[in-house]
Order: C-alpha cells, then structure tokens, then sequence
C-alpha cells in the first residue's frame, strides 16, 4: 500500500467533493453475458460461482480506483485486492470467505473449494472488518434481480471498499446474462469506471 498522490489526480477536485457526504456510495445494476464462462466452468469442471469471483476480482485489479482506499483521512493505493463472498451453510445461514488473488482460475477454483469446505465445516462466521485489501461480494441465486440495497455501517466503511453482487443467471436470447449489482464510493469513482470495470469484466469471459 502507498500514498496517493492527489495532486497528480484528474479526480481531485470530485474527490474533496464527495468524500465527506452523509452517503457518498453509489450504484447501479447490470447484466452480464456469461454465457461463455458457463460453458466454460462446465467443461473445466470449474464452479461457477468461484468463477464469477475469479474475473470480477482480476477486471477491478486492473482499474486503479477500485484499489483506492481512505485511510485516516487520507488517500491510499493498495498493491492489489482480494474478494470475500457470502455462501449457504447446509441450515441456510451463511457464512463468509475471503478469496485470495490467485494466478489462473484452476488455482482460484482448488484453494476456493477448499476454504468453502473448511468453513462450512468450521461453521465459522469471519467479518474481515480489519481488511480493507478487499471487495466485499455476495451472491443471491434465488433471485433475478434489477436493483439492491445494502445493509450499512458508516464507521466501518468509509474506506470505500467496494461491494458487488450477483444474482440468478437467466436465458435471454439465447445468451446466459447474469444480474450484476457494484456499489462504490463516489469519492473514489465515477461512472466512467464502474463502466470500465464491466467492459474488462465481458472481454475476460470472451478471452476464456
């Protein structure tokens, strides 16, 4: 992690804007054309859902204002980001995991198995509050969804690490779309680059 150099930012002036707003997170809703990637996990044996994780955590590695963080007040860029996720235990609570960036996918799938195995064995609920290295994610299988809203606490989050849900995959078109939900702090990003992280996101299923 270093300092963030303000000054040599396009952004400073939204930056000191935004980051002192009662909500300064926004969001939108999307879907995403995985349509490859399933195809792809059925053939590799891969989960899908790891899979999912997988490139969504490499497309935000590769946007500098997703691995920016508020520290004590001021600006910070980490050298890279995991991702956590909630899953099911088998009595319908759920537990999460923090996901390592792995280097391929194979190795993202064998180690996320494994984990999601212990812990749902271990019945362990890890909050991670003390990371901020990180993207919170969660997935909502049940449910095809057009909009979300998280629960908050202000306190803990104003480093504005982002959070990113994924919903029931449906047929449309004959494609596979997937509902996809980001929330970011608007200090830290615009539009511009929750766009971008989408973009990366397609081309990396299209390049599987």
């Amino acid at each position: 992690m270093k300092k963030f150099d303000l000054d040599l930012w396009n952004r400073k002036s939204q930056y000191e804007f935004f980051k002192n707003f009662d909500d300064p997170f926004f969001g939108l809703t999307t879907t995403i054309d995985v349509t490859n990637l399933y195809t792809y996990c059925k053939a590799n044996n891969l989960s899908f859902s790891l899979a999912v994780l997988f490139i969504s955590m490499k497309a935000a590695n590769e946007i500098t204002e997703f691995k920016l963080r508020i520290v004590n007040d001021e600006l910070y860029e980490l050298d890279s980001i995991e991702i956590g996720s909630t899953f099911l235990n088998d009595d319908n609570s759920f537990f999460f995991g923090l996901f390592k960036n792995e280097a391929t996918i194979f190795d993202f799938d064998k180690k996320g198995k494994e984990l999601i195995k212990q812990l749902k064995e271990g019945k362990i609920f890890e909050e991670h509050w003390n990371k901020i290295d990180l993207i919170f994610g969660s997935t909502v299988p049940w449910v095809s969804f057009t909009s979300i809203k998280h629960a908050r606490n202000y306190e803990r989050e104003k480093s504005g690490i982002p959070k990113f849900v994924f919903g029931k995959r449906f047929e449309q078109n004959d494609k596979l779309l997937l509902p996809f939900s980001i929330e970011v702090h608007h200090a830290l990003m615009d539009g511009f680059h929750v766009g971008q992280l989408i973009e990366i996101i397609e081309q990396k299923i299209i390049n599987l």
